[in-house]
C-alpha cells in the first residue's frame, strides 16, 4: 500500500492557507472547484487504502508548490534578468518561422518541446516568444531549480517546478496530471525539454514521456482541446557549461544547484561565447496525430512513445549546422595541428554534402568562407578549447590536452545528419568485401549491403533516433544515390568498391568510432567477468579506468571515447541484448559481442586509410588493397 502524505517541507499550517480563492493561480483555483478531478481524487484515496480529505489536502499542497501565473510586472523584470543571463550571445531566430508560429499561437494551445543544452534554454525561449507577442508560456523546471526567493519569483513568471521523482506520490502524480489538462483546457502555452535534462554529449538524449504522457492524456477523449506540439531547437557557437559537463562525463561530481551555483554561472555569462540560434521545427497536432496512431492498431502508451520519437526527429531536422561543430570536427577527424588551408580542405566536402542534404546551416553562414573558419578557430581557441600555435611559418590549430569531450560536444550537435551517410559507407565496405565465390542471398549483393545496414542501425540505436525499417531505407537509398550518382540495384562487389573509392567525404569512421570505442571498452569488461552477473556501477568504474589506460596506449583512438555517458548507453545495449541478466552461454554471448564490435572497427580502420589516402580517383582494386592491409 502507497502512502498518502503531506509533502515535504510543507507545515501543517501552510496546508490550512491553500484554499481556492485570488491567493491561487487561475488554473489551481479552477481544478480545486473541478467535480471530475475531486471524483479521481477519491479514487485514488480508494486505491490506497486512505482518506479522501488527506488526499485533498494533499493535492492542495502539491498545487501551491507547482502552480504558477504571470505578473505582468514581475514576468517584465524576470524578462529582463534572462536578457542579462543571455547577454554571452546575440539569439538569432527565423522570423518568418516565428511569423507561422504566431498565427497558431492565435487558436491553439501550443505544446513547446524544446531541446535542451543549457540552463540558459528555459530563459531564451520563453523571452523570444514574449518579446513578439505570443500568449504566456508556462515552462517547467526540476524542482532541484526551485531555489528560495528566485523560485517564488520564478513561479510568478510562468515557472512550474515539478520533482522528478514521484514514484510513491501518486496524488502528486494525479494533481500534476490534472494541472496540465486545466492549463491546456484555457489555452495557456506550455513548454518543457523533452530530453527531460541536459545533453552531456552535445546530442539529443533520449525522450522522457513524463509531460508529453499528460499532454497527450489533456487532448484525448470527446470534447477534449487539442493542442498543437512545437519542436523548438536553440543550439548556441560555444557554451560555457560544457566544461563542467564533460568532467562529469569523466566521473567528476555534480555540483549541486545552489544559489552559490547561480552566482558563478551568472558570473560566467561575462564573457562574450557568439550566438545562440533559435529555430522551429514542424508542429503538429496532437490530437491528429493520437487519431492516426490509434488508427494503425498502437495502444495509448505505444503511441506515446511514437509521438516522442517524432518530436525527437523534428527537432534533429530543425538543428542548424553550426561553423563552431563543422570545425569541430574536422580537428577531432584530424587528431593533430591543422593550419587554416587544412581545415578548409576538411571542411570543403562536409559543407558540399551539408549543402546536398538541404541540411539548414546556422545564421546563414558559409562554411566554406575562409574568414568565417578562421573566426570559429580563433574563437574556439579564445575559450580554450583549441590551442593557437603562431611559432612556425603559418598559425596552426589543435585541440586543447583535456578539451577532446568539450570540442566532441559541439561536433555531436550536428552529428545526426552525418549517421545515414556513415551507415552507406559501411553497407558499401561489405559489399566490396565479398569473395568472387561467395554464396550470396536471392537478392544479391544488395541485399548483403542492406542486411549490414540494418546491423549497424541495431547496434547503434540507442545513440540515435532511426526512422521506421521502411523509412530507414528510403533515407539510405536517398543517402547512397547521393554518394553513387545513381539507383544501386545490381550492385557487384567491384562496383562497391569503386564507388566507396570515389566517396568524398569519408564519414564512418568520424561519426562512428568514438561510440564504438566505448563500445569496445565495455565489451571487454564484460568478457572479462566471464558468466558472471555484474553490478552496473562497479562496471562503469572500471571501464573509465581501462578507457583512460587503452587511451593513453592508443588502443582507443580518441579521448572522447573515454565517457560515462558513452558507457552508459554501451551498457544499455548490452542490457537490451541479454548480456547482464542471467542465461545460456552468457560468456559466449559476451565474447560474440566484443567479436562484433571488433570487426565494427576493422571495417572503420578501411574507411579512415581511404579517407588519408586522399586520392579523389580511388579504383576498387585500392579499396581491396587497403581491405588486405588492416586485415
Amino acid at each position: 500500500m502507497t502512502a498518502i502524505r503531506r509533502p515535504r517541507g510543507v507545515a501543517a499550517s501552510a496546508v490550512e492557507r491553500v484554499r481556492p480563492g485570488s491567493s491561487l493561480p487561475r488554473e489551481a483555483v479552477e481544478l480545486l472547484q473541478n467535480d471530475a478531478f475531486e471524483q479521481e481524487l477519491a479514487e485514488v484515496a480508494r486505491e490506497h487504502g486512505t482518506d479522501v480529505r488527506a488526499a485533498r489536502t494533499e493535492a492542495r499542497s502539491y498545487l501551491a508548490e507547482m502552480a504558477a501565473w504571470h505578473g505582468d510586472r514581475m514576468t517584465e523584470q524576470w524578462a529582463k534578468l534572462g536578457a542579462w543571463f543571455m547577454r554571452a550571445y546575440d539569439i538569432v531566430v527565423d522570423e518568418e518561422q516565428i511569423q507561422r508560429l504566431r498565427k497558431l499561437d492565435s487558436q491553439h494551445s501550443l505544446g513547446i518541446a524544446f531541446s535542451h543544452r543549457s540552463y540558459l534554454d528555459g530563459m531564451a525561449i520563453p523571452n523570444v516568444l514574449r518579446a513578439r507577442r505570443f500568449s504566456p508560456t508556462f515552462t517547467f523546471g526540476g524542482a532541484n531549480l526551485n531555489l528560495p526567493v528566485l523560485g517564488a519569483v520564478a513561479s510568478r513568471t510562468g515557472v512550474i517546478f515539478i520533482r522528478r521523482s514521484t514514484t510513491d506520490l501518486p496524488v502528486y502524480r494525479l494533481t500534476l496530471r490534472c494541472y496540465i489538462r486545466q492549463l491546456v483546457a484555457n489555452r495557456r502555452n506550455v513548454a518543457w525539454s523533452i530530453e527531460g535534462g541536459r545533453t552531456r554529449t552535445g546530442k539529443l538524449r533520449p525522450p522522457v514521456h513524463g509531460i508529453l504522457k499528460y499532454l497527450v492524456d489533456a487532448v484525448e477523449g470527446p470534447g477534449s482541446p487539442d493542442a498543437q506540439v512545437v519542436p523548438i531547437s536553440i543550439v548556441y557557437d560555444q557554451l560555457h557549461e560544457v566544461t563542467g559537463m564533460t568532467a562529469e562525463a569523466r566521473g567528476a561530481r555534480k555540483r549541486p544547484e545552489d544559489l552559490r551555483f547561480v552566482v558563478r554561472f551568472a558570473r560566467l555569462q561575462r564573457t562574450r561565447m557568439g550566438r545562440a540560434y533559435l529555430t522551429v521545427g514542424e508542429p503538429f497536432s496532437l490530437r491528429q496525430r493520437l487519431e492516426e496512431l490509434h488508427d494503425d492498431g498502437l495502444s495509448s502508451h505505444q503511441a506515446i512513445e511514437r509521438i516522442a520519437l517524432d518530436i525527437s526527429h523534428r527537432l534533429n531536422r530543425a538543428t542548424p549546422v553550426t561553423v563552431t561543430a563543422i570545425v569541430s570536427l574536422a580537428l577531432l577527424g584530424a587528431d593533430r595541428a591543422l593550419t587554416l588551408d587544412g581545415v578548409l580542405e576538411t571542411v570543403e566536402p562536409l559543407a558540399v554534402y551539408v549543402g546536398d542534404r538541404d541540411w539548414p546551416v546556422a545564421g546563414g553562414a558559409n562554411l566554406q568562407d575562409r574568414a568565417t573558419v578562421r573566426r570559429a578557430l580563433q574563437e574556439l581557441s579564445t575559450t580554450g578549447v583549441l590551442r593557437q600555435y603562431e611559432g612556425g611559418t603559418e598559425p596552426v590549430w589543435s585541440i586543447r590536452e583535456g578539451q577532446h569531450l568539450v570540442a566532441a560536444f559541439y561536433r555531436n550537435t550536428v552529428i545526426h545528419i552525418l549517421v545515414d551517410r556513415a551507415i552507406g559507407e559501411l553497407a558499401l565496405l561489405t559489399i566490396a568485401e565479398l569473395r568472387p565465390d561467395a554464396a550470396l542471398p536471392a537478392g544479391g549483393a544488395v541485399e548483403v549491403g542492406w542486411d549490414e545496414a540494418k546491423r549497424i542501425r541495431d547496434l547503434m540505436k540507442f545513440e540515435f533516433f532511426f526512422p521506421g525499417r521502411v523509412q530507414f531505407e528510403q533515407d539510405l537509398r536517398t543517402e547512397l544515390r547521393i554518394l553513387a550518382g545513381e539507383d544501386l540495384v545490381d550492385l557487384t562487389s567491384e562496383r562497391a568498391g569503386e564507388l566507396l573509392g570515389q566517396a568524398r567525404p569519408h564519414l564512418a569512421h568520424l561519426v562512428l568510432r568514438p561510440f564504438l570505442d566505448a563500445y569496445l571498452v565495455v565489451a571487454d569488461r564484460l568478457v572479462e567477468q566471464g558468466d558472471a552477473q555484474v553490478d552496473d556501477d562497479a562496471l562503469l568504474a572500471d571501464a573509465l579506468a581501462v578507457g583512460q589506460q587503452w587511451q593513453l596506449q592508443r588502443k582507443v583512438e580518441s579521448a572522447e571515447s573515454v565517457s560515462l555517458e558513452l558507457y552508459r548507453t554501451a551498457l544499455a545495449l548490452a542490457r537490451h541484448r541479454g548480456l547482464l541478466a542471467e542465461g545460456p552461454e552468457l560468456a559466449t554471448r559476451r565474447e560474440a559481442f566484443l567479436a562484433e564490435i571488433q570487426d565494427s572497427l576493422r571495417r572503420l580502420d578501411v574507411i579512415s586509410a581511404l579517407a588519408a589516402s586522399g586520392h579523389p580517383d580511388l579504383r576498387a582494386a585500392t579499396v581491396n588493397d587497403v581491405v588486405d592491409a588492416v586485415k
